[in-house]
C-alpha cells in the first residue's frame, strides 16, 4: 500500500525557517519532519511513499538524492576515481518524488498523482505533523467500516495555561489539559479510489470541498486518536518537538505492529 504525504506548502507562520525550504524539510533532531513522517508509516510496514511537492520542491528531490552518500562512509581513490560506501544500511523505503505544482490546492495535488495510485486503497497525511497513532489499527478500522475515507480525529494540544484566581491572586496554574479540547482532522487518512470522484481540478481543497462532500455522503469516518498528535505550523510548536527529542523522550516514535495505543 501506498502512502501519500502532502508536502507543497508555503509555511509562512514558520517565518525565516521556510525561506529556503519548505516546511517538511525543517529539521527536528537533525532529519526533516518529514523524515519522521515516514518513519512512522514505516514501522507499520508502509514503505512505498508518494510525496506530493510544490514550493521549493527541489530542496526535497535534493535531499534524498544525496541521502544515502551523506549517510555512509565513503573511501575515494583519488588516483582512480572510484568510490566505495560502507556504514550502516539506509531504510528499504521507496520514495516517488512528484512535483505537483506551486499553487495547487491540496486536493488538486492528490488529483494529479491519481495515475501513481491505481491498484486500490492508500494512506494520506500532511508533511507537517507527527503523532504516534496506531497505523496498523487505522487500517483495521478503515477495513472494517467499508466506507470511501477515513481521517484520524485528534484533540488538538493547548497553548495555554489554566488560570483559578481567588480575587486578584492566582490560587492555581495548570497547563490546560489536552482533552479539553475539541476534535480535529489531524490527517493520518485513508482513502479508497473513489476518493477522486471528489476531487475536480487543481483548485479542489481536499478539506474544504472533498472531505466536506464526503460527510454529506455519509462516506467520511473518524478514527479517534487520544494518544499524542503535533503539527509544526509555527516557531513555538518547531520548539517544542526539538525540546522532545532533545530530551530523549520523543512521544511520536511509533510502537511495532500492533502496539498502538490509540482507541
Amino acid at each position: 500500500m501506498k502512502t501519500v504525504i502532502l508536502a507543497g506548502g508555503f509555511g509562512t507562520r514558520l517565518g525565516e525557517e521556510t525561506v529556503s525550504k519548505p516546511k517538511p524539510m525543517v529539521e527536528i533532531g537533525g532529519k526533516p519532519i518529514l523524515w519522521h513522517v515516514m518513519s512512522g508509516y514505516a514501522a507499520h510496514g508502509l514503505k512505498e511513499f508518494v510525496v506530493a511537492l510544490g514550493y521549493k520542491g527541489e530542496v526535497i528531490k535534493r535531499w534524498f538524492l544525496d541521502y544515502h552518500a551523506l549517510s555512509s562512509d565513503i573511501s575515494v581513490d583519488l588516483r582512480t576515481g572510484n568510490i566505495v560506501k560502507e556504514g550502516p544500511k539506509s531504510e528499504d523505503w521507496q520514495v516517488h518524488l512528484v512535483d505537483t505544482g506551486q499553487d495547487v490546492m491540496t486536493g488538486g495535488r492528490l488529483l494529479r498523482l491519481k495515475s501513481r495510485l491505481v491498484g486500490g486503497r492508500f494512506c494520506l497525511t500532511y508533511g507537517d505533523g507527527v503523532s504516534d497513532v496506531d497505523v496498523t489499527k487505522l487500517l483495521a478500522f478503515h477495513e472494517k467500516h467499508g466506507k470511501i475515507a477515513t481521517i484520524t480525529a485528534v484533540r488538538p494540544p493547548a497553548r495555554f495555561g489554566g488560570l483559578v484566581f481567588d480575587g486578584d491572586r492566582i490560587a492555581e496554574f495548570t497547563e490546560k489539559p489536552q482533552v479539553g479540547e475539541g476534535w480535529i482532522n489531524g490527517g493520518f487518512m485513508v482513502f479508497e479510489p473513489k476518493v477522486f470522484d471528489y476531487l475536480h481540478g487543481d483548485p479542489t481543497i481536499l478539506e474544504a470541498d472533498a472531505l466536506e462532500a464526503l460527510a454529506r455522503d455519509g462516506e467520511l469516518m473518524a478514527y479517534r486518536h487520544e494518544s499524542f498528535w503535533q503539527c509544526m505550523d509555527t516557531v513555538r510548536d518547531l520548539k517544542l518537538l526539538e525540546g522532545f527529542w532533545q530530551s530523549g523522550k520523543i512521544p511520536w516514535t511509533l510502537r511495532a505492529k500492533g502496539e498502538g495505543n490509540a482507541q
